[in-house]
């Protein structure tokens, strides 16, 4: 895919959604921080479930430290893998109060220090805290920059790479919100939605398709 079509997709992508964002439900960095790291292996609607409790309860580290891994249980236990990530919560916490005076850090590797923190929470963070032009490749962005052949790569990490060299710099803060938006609800898994996708005629995989 050359670096023109590139454009054009990011451009129609920008018109149909210019302000994009998580849609997980949060108010301060820190709630996005426990939302991300609750997220994994689950959906945005069951991880605002969830905090819709807990927030109202406790929405800083001392207050969810405060908790400890049994009652954060109780508040996150319709989330998978509730235990583990109690215990990673209330870890991150007492660390972020400790080393980091109860504020989230904005550079990848205090973020990654954090108990529950990998690549990819790291990068959500920066981006949607913090701004920065990071891409948090997830099985859906994973899947539209390999079908559409904007980033291809075997690995997340290979797609990541590719995504940051190849996307062009003025979209690259939001790239990352349209790419998983566009896979959560157009370029689905089994059946994507050619027939409603704003930038189906630039897609290689549509072409691939048709011509087949």
């Amino acid at each position: 895919m050359n670096k023109t079509k590139r454009h054009e997709i990011f451009s129609r992508l920008r018109d149909e959604n210019p302000n994009p964002t998580t849609e997980l439900i949060y108010n301060s960095d820190f709630e996005l921080l426990i939302a991300v790291i609750l997220s994994a292996q689950a959906t945005d609607v069951s991880v605002n479930k969830a905090t819709a409790k807990l927030f109202a309860k406790a929405n800083t580290p001392e207050h969810i430290y405060a908790l400890g891994v049994d009652s954060l249980s109780e508040y996150i236990k319709s989330i998978g893998l509730y235990n583990s990530k109690a215990k990673n919560v209330i870890a991150t916490c007492k660390m972020l109060i400790e080393r980091h005076d109860g504020t989230v850090p904005d550079n990848r590797a205090q973020l990654e220090a954090l108990p529950g923190v990998g690549r990819k929470t790291a990068n959500v963070v920066l981006n949607t805290a913090f701004g920065q032009p990071t891409m948090a490749v997830d099985t859906h962005i994973f899947r539209v920059a390999n079908r559409t052949n904007i980033a291809p790569g075997k690995t997340v990490l290979a797609v990541e790479k590719a995504l940051l060299k190849f996307i062009p710099e003025e979209f690259l803060v939001d790239a990352h919100h349209w790419l998983i938006l566009h896979g959560r609800y157009t370029c689905i898994a089994r059946k994507p939605r050619c027939g409603s996708c704003v930038v189906s005629d630039l897609c290689e995989f549509r072409h691939k398709v048709f011509d087949e």
